[in-house]
């Protein structure tokens, strides 16, 4: 019979993250455990990463929930959790405990530790001297993939660091992202993609609020700077509806959060949608600690080598699987150890670390 249970974790950052929406000191977040009671020694481990804020079930009763989950897991369907982040943890614990409870969730040469996954630099928000200092600490570090949190500090100095990163990199040295984080007034966002697109950018995530599908179609018609959905993907479940609104805006690129957007099997539901409409996708994480960006790590690597095989990440002319957004590891003081290590702009496992979950002080 299957045992759960889980423990509340808070997440230090460094130094502050700052969004259009808000600055974040802390993530809170929670892990969970799940074992057979026929052998309690072998357990997996997932993580819960509750984004307080963002996520479609950040309600007060969230810990309850996930309480009464761990309580009757032996009689949860487990592929039919309705919370996204609950979701996903109990997926990733489930793969784990089915694997022996080594954290080797999908086999593959990236979680073999042969292969690393190409990511990309993100750029927090901050002042623009605090911006310029954390561009240049990328660049130093190896990065050919920028990705830039904008919508905080004034526009104009947003488009000055964009001018002097394409002082000094061409759109084939560097390639630029930005995420807007849904900052843009919908009256105003064409004008601003104007200004933005001198600067050869790659796609911009979520320029203006989910829920705004007429409007969103008006900027990806357009064609000024590729569109992304991020926000937009968050609480949609129902297989039809999510082709309805890639059939609606047909964005060039979606982003999936599997914390944000159901878990893996919700995410491979949206990945076959889009594909299915020539529409190109990245994954990314969602501030989770190591242990569910090791999760989505290793669940999106197995893709990363087939869609390259079929050139299908960035539409009929991708030549190598897009850099992923999986550079958060290293934004937390207190992380839990994990064998992810970064090198320039390559994320790899190594292989003869062994896990130490001794941080996490599980429930009674």
């Amino acid at each position: 019979m299957l045992k759960s249970t889980y423990c509340r974790y808070f997440l230090a950052f460094n130094e502050p993250a700052t969004t259009s929406r808000e600055t974040m000191r802390v993530k809170e977040t929670y892990f969970v455990k799940l074992w057979d009671t026929k052998n309690p020694g072998v357990y997996g481990v997932g993580e819960c990463g509750l984004f307080r804020g963002l996520s479609a079930e950040d309600t007060p009763d969230y810990e309850a929930t996930l309480a009464a989950t761990c309580r009757y897991i032996h009689t949860v369907d487990l592929a039919t959790i309705p919370v996204s982040s609950i979701a996903m943890g109990f997926e990733t614990a489930l793969r784990d405990l089915q694997n022996g409870g080594t954290r080797m969730l999908w086999d593959s040469p990236f979680a073999r530790g042969e292969q690393a996954i190409t990511i990309n630099g993100l750029i927090w928000m901050g002042d623009r001297d605090i911006m310029a200092e954390r561009i240049e600490a990328k660049l130093k570090a190896g990065f050919r993939c920028l990705k830039l949190k904008i919508g905080g500090i004034k526009f104009d100095e947003e488009v000055s660091l964009l001018e002097l990163i394409r002082s000094r990199f061409t759109p084939e040295q560097l390639e630029i992202r930005l995420d807007a984080n849904e900052s843009f007034d919908p009256r105003e966002a064409a004008v601003k993609l104007e200004r933005l697109a001198q600067f050869s950018i790659h796609s911009i995530e979520q320029p203006i609020k989910r829920g705004l599908l007429k409007e969103m179609r008006a900027l990806t018609k357009a064609g000024i700077i590729p569109i992304a959905l991020d926000e937009q993907l968050i609480g949609v479940t129902d297989s039809d509806t999510k082709r309805r609104i890639l059939d609606k805006i047909h964005p060039s690129y979606i982003i999936l959060k599997p914390t944000l957007c159901g878990g893996f099997t919700q995410a491979d539901d949206w990945i076959a949608a889009a594909e299915d409409q020539g529409i190109g996708w990245w994954a990314t994480s969602a501030l989770e600690s190591n242990i569910g960006l090791n999760a989505i790590a290793q669940w999106v690597a197995p893709k990363l080598a087939s869609a390259w095989a079929g050139r299908l990440l960035d539409g009929p002319h991708a030549s190598a699987p897009m850099p992923q957004g999986l550079g958060t590891g290293q934004l937390y003081r207190n992380n839990i150890p994990s064998p992810l290590r970064l090198a320039s702009d390559g994320l790899s496992i190594d292989s003869s670390f062994n896990w130490d979950l001794k941080p996490i002080i599980w429930q009674r």
